[in-house]
C-alpha cells in the first residue's frame, strides 16, 4: 500500500494534470474560428421576444 501512497497516485496526479495543460495548450494551434467561444444562440427554437412596455415618469412636483 505504501508503494500506491508514494509512487502510483502522485504519477496519477501528474499525468492528470499534464493531459489538462496539453489539452487545454491545443487551443493555440486551432485555426482562428474554431478557437473561439461557441455560439450562444439555439438552433431551432423560435422565441419571439416580448416587447417591454414604455415607462411612465409622473414628475407632479
Amino acid at each position: 500500500m505504501a508503494i500506491f501512497r508514494q509512487y502510483i497516485a502522485p504519477l496519477l496526479a501528474v499525468l492528470v494534470f499534464f493531459f489538462a495543460l496539453v489539452a487545454v495548450s491545443a487551443r493555440i494551434f486551432l485555426p482562428s474560428d474554431m478557437a473561439a467561444p461557441a455560439p450562444i444562440e439555439e438552433v431551432g427554437v423560435s422565441v419571439q421576444p416580448t416587447p417591454v412596455p414604455p415607462t411612465v415618469h409622473n414628475s407632479a412636483s
